[in-house]
């Protein structure tokens, strides 16, 4: 490794806290999760704090988490957000990369490496989602300009096509699966430029076997029914995921 790392700290929402990736006790594994593991065992140590929260938008990110992570001096950090502000109603590419330059800068500004990623396009995981698929495409532009602008290391996810094949997604489409955790630890150990990695994580998937339209007119229905109409009626009522939750690592800990 060419820099050493003592102190990791991730803040985020539902991905950063590792949604759909099973730990195998009840809890969710992650690529943060993943990335951490893998600096602690090529160091022999590593502390790390996970501070995300399903179903934060960056505003709240910023407000509830970017204080926290600021004082626990990281040295290495990453800050990764933006899908809950485009499913939103009102949307702005430009206030939405204002809020993640912010955060990023009081990171780097504190000594840390940052760290984040662009939005793969859903629109094949999610054949309606033609509007978050314009927005995503404006997020990304933006968040290329604010890493450019503050130094912050980019793994742009979004310029590969395997990270918007539907098998690295889970059955709701919003959260990664395991392998689609796994994919992107490996992607960010690698822009880290950590030791035996290449960018094998950007290969493509093995060809699929062909999908008829009674299959996918099937599998559009079970996935509205289940995941797209409780989600609704909960943004409804103002509700979100995340309420009465905690970080599940609020605290620097030997990983």
């Amino acid at each position: 490794m060419t820099r050493r790392f003592e102190r990791y700290v991730a803040i985020g929402d539902s991905t950063t806290e590792g949604l759909d990736d099973p730990d195998g006790h009840g809890g969710y594994r992650g690529w943060a999760n993943r990335l951490a593991e893998r600096i602690a065992r090529l160091q022999g140590s590593l502390l790390y704090a996970n501070l995300a929260v399903r179903g934060r938008t960056t505003r709240r990110i910023r407000d509830e988490q970017l204080a926290a992570a600021v004082a626990m001096k990281p040295d290495l950090a990453t800050v990764v957000s933006g899908t809950n502000d485009l499913l939103r109603p009102r949307f702005r590419a430009e206030d939405v990369a204002a809020m993640i330059e912010e955060m990023q800068r009081a990171l780097i500004d504190g000594g840390a490496t940052v760290i984040t990623f662009t939005l793969p396009d859903l629109r094949a995981v999610m054949p309606f989602a033609r509007l978050a698929g314009v927005r995503t495409e404006a997020f990304n532009d933006a968040l290329r300009d604010v890493c450019a602008r503050t130094g912050a290391l980019l793994l742009d996810l979004a310029k590969h096509e395997v990270g918007s094949d539907p098998r690295l997604w889970s059955d709701d489409r919003l959260h990664a699966n395991s392998v689609g955790h796994a994919r992107i630890a490996e992607g960010l150990a690698w822009i880290l430029g950590l030791p035996e990695t290449d960018m094998a994580w950007a290969d493509p998937l093995p060809p699929r076997g062909p999908r008829t339209f009674a299959m996918k007119a099937r599998a559009e229905l079970a996935w509205g029914r289940k995941f797209l109409m409780p989600w609704m009626w909960r943004h409804l009522r103002g509700k979100s995921s995340g309420d009465g939750r905690e970080p599940k690592r609020p605290q620097l800990t030997p990983m």
